[in-house]
């Protein structure tokens, strides 16, 4: 009993685990692989020429504008001096020097189509201090004028950096990386908006500036000033000295331009920049097919001995969409049930349905998606196929595999030696995992004992994950 007590202690904390890591992994918006390698603690509040000696004290200090700690760039946030009132609020997002920062909100303001108002851009919550995402308050009308306020404030912060571009840490890769770094946090706000809560206004305002992002995206990366200043670094007597860390983080960025086509004549850097709207654009529509045909199914089940074995909470979710598509009545006792392919849906069937007609059902319907009819992605994967081949030949690579690799530590080769040994270490132990489960259920009289299968593992496992160790996830 003591033992079974231990080992339920040691489940609960590696669930525990699993569910912050999950969390934060999930809360968290990471700039660009290499720039995110940087990791330093905050510079000396008195050695910061933007500091006066008055804004040390609490009552000055703004609580909002640190960057919050799930942004990349957080340990370089330093508050601004007081400037004037007037400018627009979406100034203090930036943690550029003040003096720079509203002036550019100012060009920004200025650049935007002029339908749009200065009152409804400093009231644009994906302009304003925060530090979470304000996804209750960002709303699809709030999309296009955002973005490109911020796209315009970042394009004259780049032309400024690469006036002043210096081959330094503090005048190229902190201001690089905090410029980088609102991008990614904003347009993940809007991302992760249309991936739980989509709608076609969403989709659409979206669709509208993801072609601008891009072309700023390619406009920063093929920075020859920025890229210059680099190789300056790596080329310069002091390079020795720097970390290893800081070494990485100076080759991956040359690196990095290059696999963005700095290094590529005009007319065919110009090719590469259409491929990659292309790719974003298909990568977006693929994601968007996806989403529609996950939504797309629904099971309506009112007889109860379909959904034996499932639990209350798998229930109870399953009435609240049927509730939600009309079903007023519905209730997690007595149903109706709607099954969907959403992962709250999906996984407890797999894992608890005795009914193993539904879970071949469900499961194929979920394997399926986006395979067939109007959301059939089969040929927007065979284009992005083909044009990722083209960009990887471009970049003078045989294939995209190479050009994947190009920014890991490991080669394509490496990649599939490391693949056998494990599949040669964990062949032997699955096979027996497989025999010990067909076991399991042979023991439990199930039918389909001898002729496990992919809807069938799951189920099974949890049994005797159940049976072994006394863990219900419930």
């Amino acid at each position: 009993k003591k033992l079974s007590t231990k080992k339920k202690i040691k489940m609960k904390r590696i669930t525990i685990i699993a569910t912050l890591v999950i969390a934060n992994t999930l809360m968290a918006t990471t700039s660009r692989a290499s720039l995110s390698l940087l990791r330093r603690s905050p510079p000396k509040l008195q050695n910061s020429k933007f500091f006066s000696s008055s804004q040390f004290r609490p009552s000055t200090f703004r609580k909002s504008y640190p960057c919050p700690i799930w942004s990349s760039s957080f340990s370089f946030c330093l508050p601004p001096r007081s400037t004037s009132t007037t400018s627009l609020s979406f100034r203090h997002f930036s943690s550029s020097p003040p003096s720079m920062s509203s002036a550019f909100a100012a060009s920004a303001s200025s650049a935007v189509d002029s339908t749009v108002s200065d009152e409804s851009l400093s009231s644009n919550p994906l302009l304003q201090d925060f530090d979470f995402p304000p996804f209750d308050s960002v709303d699809a009308k709030h999309v296009r004028p955002g973005i490109r306020a911020l796209l315009q404030q970042l394009e004259a912060e780049l032309e400024e950096l690469e006036k002043s571009v210096e081959p330094s840490w503090p005048k190229l890769v902190e201001p690089l990386e905090k410029l980088v770094d609102r991008l990614v946090v904003v347009w993940g706000t809007i991302s992760h908006l249309k991936a739980v809560k989509d709608t076609p206004e969403l989709r659409a305002a979206i669709e509208d500036v993801q072609p601008e992002k891009v072309k700023f995206q390619l406009r920063l990366g093929q920075s020859k000033p920025i890229y210059n200043a680099f190789k300056a670094i790596r080329e310069s007597p002091d390079w020795p000295s720097l970390s290893e860390a800081r070494q990485r983080l100076v080759e991956a960025q040359i690196k990095e331009a290059v696999l963005t086509g700095i290094a590529l004549d005009e007319e065919k850097r110009e090719e590469f920049n259409k491929i990659e709207q292309e790719l974003e654009k298909l990568s977006h529509k693929f994601s968007e097919n996806v989403l529609d045909a996950t939504k797309k199914f629904e099971k309506l089940i009112t007889d109860e001995k379909e959904i034996e074995g499932l639990p209350p909470s798998a229930l109870g979710l399953f009435a609240q969409a049927a509730v939600s598509k009309g079903h007023e009545n519905a209730t997690a006792e007595s149903g109706p049930w709607i099954i969907t392919l959403d992962a709250p849906s999906y996984l407890p069937v797999m894992q608890h349905a005795k009914n193993r007609t539904l879970r071949e059902e469900v499961y194929r319907a979920y394997l399926s998606r986006a395979s067939s009819g109007d959301l059939d992605n089969t040929a927007i994967i065979d284009q992005i196929l083909k044009l990722r081949l083209e960009k990887a030949k471009l970049l003078g690579y045989k294939n995209y595999a190479e050009v994947s690799m190009a920014m890991k530590m490991a080669t394509v080769e490496k990649a599939a030696e490391l693949l056998e040994k494990l599949r040669s270490a964990s062949w032997d132990p699955a096979v027996q995992d497989m025999e010990d489960l067909k076991s399991y259920a042979k023991s439990q009289g199930a039918a389909e004992a001898d002729s496990l299968t992919h809807w069938d593992t799951t189920f099974w496992s949890e049994r005797l994950r159940e049976s072994k160790y006394d863990i219900n996830e419930e």
